[in-house]
């Protein structure tokens, strides 16, 4: 008889079970691999852009330049890593090859490299030295070798991409791990082919064969990302001025891309109903050109268009991929490591004190009234906690009560991207003496949106969600008095 009630008894506790929600939101059915979220965390990383055009005063190498002009004179790998570590950079990216062909490593397979050229008599290795400069202060180490040469003889033949992936090999191979591989949309044209002289132009959908390229770098380098305007890892974001769409999606659909040929527009907001998850990276130089030219000493820009950038690119859910090239003396110049210096000071500074931590939240609606979802979760600082509603609840209403009031103009808000991106409109509202004002709308948030708003002073805030793809899910909400240095001076 004892059995028997026992067995009721877990029947019925069985049963409760059964009819309460998990305590997990279920996730979207894109979410990012958990590679990319922690690359999407680096948020700031570097681009070397350094070769034969450094010293020829071009952008693009012709393809004829001599080995004999890259002579830098006081050439320090490792003032580039400490100058990007400096800046709060986590990852540095360097041109092993650009489209003159000019390759600065020993490749066995061309004689136009810095094996042939006066620097260390021959015995230098530009991509080794960088590599080993990175890991000695923290950095993770990227390459690029642009699909494009224009001083390879065989480029427009099955030859040439037999070298492009022997290449590959080389650099994939002889210096360990390699976080980001940059492959950009580089499709022939004029050039010097070994002494041809001509124009020869390519299908760009067939003729480099990506896909068996991306199957090669992913087994060289199984934990590597790849860059390209179709990815398979990191987009491009459409542009070269480092800005992410003020709608941006980290969905996206490849069918829809080829390198060298997407839609810009797509590439800069991202696709709701994209199909897989590819983190959108904003690229753009320090100065006017990627190559260091003496007549832009003076154009380098300032710490506070950086800003600007920064805002535009990490604050709309991207990445920002910021280029610092050297000069003819082997080193970033002293203007950019000031403006870039100077830019990490005033970014540190805006959001140096969060005004929303210890404050009180609260929401119309937090998930089964468990405190798994308590809309205290955004204000803790962790990350994987978070705010969620029950089932269709829109609008979602989180509300902060600032003790004695708050002066501000910065807010950081982000989603739990591990379950997915959801929100597609929202609201930002303040209490003022006649009740709520709201005072910004926008529409995605993702990884992390950052919010420049006029400066405001009030006792509360409110964020209203008003469509999402899903649960509405918030992880982190954050208050900020930007610096004054923000505005030029």
């Amino acid at each position: 008889m004892k059995t028997k009630k026992f067995a009721a008894i877990l029947y019925l506790l069985f049963l409760d079970c059964q009819s309460i929600p998990p305590l997990e939101l279920a996730p979207n059915n894109v979410v990012p691999s958990q590679k990319l979220i922690t690359y999407q965390e680096m948020e700031l990383i570097g681009f070397i852009h350094f070769t034969v055009n450094t010293f020829t005063d071009k952008e693009w190498g012709y393809g004829d330049e001599s080995p004999d002009i890259f002579n830098p004179s006081a050439m320090d790998v490792e003032q580039w890593a400490k100058t990007a570590k400096a800046a709060g950079m986590k990852q540095l990216i360097l041109t092993a090859k650009h489209h003159d062909g000019f390759c600065l490593w020993p490749s066995q397979y061309t004689e136009h490299s810095v094996k042939n050229s006066p620097y260390k008599n021959g015995k230098g290795d530009v991509v080794g030295e960088f590599v080993a400069a990175c890991r000695k202060y923290g950095l993770k180490a990227g390459l690029y070798l642009s699909p494009w040469d224009r001083n390879h003889k065989d480029y427009g033949t099955q030859a040439y991409i037999t070298y492009y992936k022997n290449q590959l090999e080389e650099l994939l191979t002889q210096y360990g791990e390699i976080n980001e591989i940059w492959f950009d949309g580089a499709n022939g044209g004029d050039g010097y082919y070994g002494g041809a002289n001509e124009i020869r132009k390519i299908d760009r959908d067939t003729y480099y064969g990506w896909k068996d390229i991306i199957t090669l770098v992913k087994n060289l380098q199984p934990n590597i990302k790849i860059f390209s305007d179709a990815g398979p890892d990191v987009h491009w974001i459409g542009n070269e001025k480092g800005f992410a769409g003020s709608t941006f999606w980290s969905t996206i659909n490849p069918k829809s891309l080829t390198i060298g040929a997407s839609k810009t527009n797509y590439l800069n907001t991202g696709d709701p109903e994209g199909t897989q998850w590819i983190v959108g990276q904003c690229d753009v130089s320090i100065r006017p050109g990627w190559f260091y030219h003496t007549n832009q000493d003076s154009l380098v820009k300032s710490p506070q268009q950086l800003a600007d950038i920064y805002y535009k690119s990490v604050g709309r859910n991207a990445l920002l991929l910021l280029n610092l090239p050297p000069d003819k003396r082997g080193l970033i110049h002293e203007n950019d490591v000031k403006a870039l210096t100077d830019f990490k000071s005033i970014i540190n500074e805006s959001l140096a004190s969060d005004l929303a931590k210890g404050q009180k939240a609260s929401a119309n609606n937090y998930r089964l009234n468990h405190s798994k979802f308590d809309p205290k979760n955004t204000l803790d600082g962790d990350p994987t906690t978070y705010w969620a509603t029950d089932d269709n609840i829109f609008p979602a209403n989180l509300e902060i009560e600032l003790n004695q009031g708050k002066t501000f103009d910065r807010i950081l808000i982000q989603e739990p991207i591990r379950l997915g991106q959801r929100i597609s409109e929202f609201e930002v509202d303040v209490m003022g003496d006649t009740g709520w004002n709201t005072i910004f709308k926008g529409t995605t948030i993702g990884y992390k949106r950052i919010l420049r708003i006029p400066t405001v002073n009030t006792k509360k805030i409110r964020l209203k969600f008003t469509q999402a793809n899903n649960i509405v899910a918030i992880s982190n909400l954050e208050l900020y008095k930007s610096s004054p240095r923000e505005v030029s001076q």
